[in-house]
């Protein structure tokens, strides 16, 4: 009879299973981690924090597997149920929090607690129905678990390529949860004859499935919704690109640009940076004839380039071209911008800063540097000692380049790390800052190793003035530190995050 049970028992389906809740299980892990690292900053504590919680998580929930010893079939539908439920709310569990509380870690630390409980019961308890229909228990946990490695490969892969750029968080997050209930529904169809009150199961899990699934496809209006909460404006744009979340606000005359979640720039002020970052480097340099934007992909920095005659050709890399195609085709911005990234002697080349002035033979006699914040690891390269290295030797002999630095007032750290990185590999170089409203203090580094002083103010500006362009200079004793305590940011040693993520805390 027992023979009769295990030959009649198709276990085919829970193999599958395993694979497919592998994959959700990886996914809501890289989930949580990414929108804590979008909403809070600093990638490496995020990403470790939640890595650590969940695998520990795992262990406690197959701990407790022991415990479950009987009603398999309905105890893994329920937690099939539960994780889909969970995981499925994630993202929006954790943007609300963050909105409309002030408990945001707490809710994170529950959350991912609970579904990687959860997660830690699936497989223990998967094996032991396995196992309890079919005699061959090594051929049975081989298959098994490699079924739930490859379904963590497929996860991992899945999420960062085409699942986030393509949905976002809220419905990734959404179509993932619907995976684990519809493997609880095929379970219960499956193997209904091992399912106690199994109408009663089928129609709770339908009822979840259909409530995952209606919000699933309000996925865009839910969104739209969180993103009225998150910025102060009403939100006229929102893009999710490979690389980044656009969205662009408007109240009144004021367009605001933020990237990540981090105001890039406001239409009510955004010419006194654009003017402080171009025109004293364009008033140190001999030359204007090839001017190199790295990032700048709003156009705004190329605008200010675009005043002087003499610039023959500006080369733009930007690494996301539907950042510098929506600038260069939205009229909302192409008018703030003036059509600087459709202008003849603007090239836009759409490729990774870093190895752009790593492979690049061409030299330029001016550099301008317009990175976000060094906020993660990706950025930080473009900080570090090895970059302006390649940037040294994509100058010309007279070159100048500049960098925006962040705040030398509420990050003074990194703001001073950035100018002592900066010094390893030019002779000259000189900070100065200005006001504005939008962003606050807000600070730069000019380097040369040529010969150079700075001429007079060749073009129309808004802010900048003879009298005034001396000031930004000079820095007040509370932006000043103990310059010998300052550490340089290289390559092995990321210290300028450490600053970063330290001082943004205060912010």
């Amino acid at each position: 009879m027992e023979n009769e049970t295990e030959k009649n028992f198709d276990a085919k389906l829970l193999l599958v299973t395993t694979l497919l809740i592998s994959i959700c299980s990886i996914i809501y892990e890289l989930l949580i981690s990414s929108i804590s690292s979008y909403i809070q900053g600093d990638s490496i504590t995020q990403f470790s924090i939640t890595i650590g919680l969940y695998m520990s998580a795992m262990g406690i929930g197959s701990y407790l597997s022991k415990f479950i010893k009987e009603k398999l079939f309905n105890k893994f539908i329920f937690i099939e149920m539960s994780v889909g439920i969970l995981g499925g709310l994630s993202s929006l569990i954790l943007f609300l929090s963050n909105i409309y509380t002030n408990i945001y870690d707490l809710i994170m630390y529950v959350l991912i607690i609970a579904i990687g409980i959860f997660v830690g019961l699936e497989i223990p308890i998967l094996t032991r129905i396995i196992e309890e229909k079919q005699s061959n228990v090594r051929k049975n946990l081989a298959n098994i678990f490699t079924f739930d490695y490859i379904g963590g490969l497929i996860g991992s892969i899945a999420f960062p390529l085409l699942l986030f750029p393509k949905l976002g968080f809220v419905t990734t997050a959404l179509l993932i949860g619907s995976i684990n209930i519809i493997v609880a529904l095929l379970i219960i169809v499956k193997y209904k004859d091992y399912i106690e009150h199994y109408k009663k199961v089928k129609s709770i899990s339908i009822v979840c499935l259909v409530t995952i699934v209606i919000l699933l496809f309000t996925g865009k209006i839910i969104t739209e919704k969180i993103e009225e909460g998150l910025y102060r404006d009403d939100v006229i744009l929102t893009k999710q690109t490979k690389y980044q979340k656009i969205v662009m606000t408007k109240h009144k005359d004021d367009m605001r640009l933020f990237l990540d979640g981090n105001l890039q720039f406001s239409t009510s002020d955004e010419y006194r940076y654009h003017e402080a970052l171009v025109h004293i480097p364009m008033m140190y340099a001999t030359s204007h004839k090839k001017v190199l934007i790295l990032g700048g992909g709003d156009g705004l920095a190329a605008r200010e380039v675009l005043k002087y005659d003499d610039v023959e050709e500006i080369v733009l890399v930007d690494i996301d071209k539907e950042m510098t195609d929506l600038c260069a085709n939205d009229e909302q911005i192409a008018k703030i911008n003036e059509n600087s990234l459709k202008n003849e002697k603007v090239k836009v080349i759409n490729e990774d800063a870093y190895i752009f002035v790593q492979e690049n033979k061409e030299k330029f006699d001016v550099i301008i540097i317009d990175f976000p914040d060094p906020n993660s690891e990706v950025l930080n390269k473009l900080y570090t000692n090895v970059f302006y290295n390649y940037i040294k030797y994509n100058l010309t002999e007279n070159g100048v380049m500049v960098c925006q630095s962040t705040s030398p007032y509420y990050a003074r750290k990194s703001f001073w790390c950035i100018n002592k990185t900066i010094k390893t590999q030019f002779e000259t170089v000189k900070p100065y800052h200005l006001q504005v409203p939008s962003f606050g203090e807000w600070g730069f580094n000019l380097a040369y190793n040529g010969k150079s002083e700075m001429e007079d103010l060749q073009v129309e500006t808004k802010y900048l003035t003879k009298e005034n362009i001396d000031s930004l200079f000079i820095f007040g004793k509370d932006e000043l530190i103990d310059f010998e305590k300052i550490e340089e940011n290289n390559m092995f040693k990321p210290t300028l995050i450490t600053y970063y993520n330290e001082e943004v805390q205060n912010w």
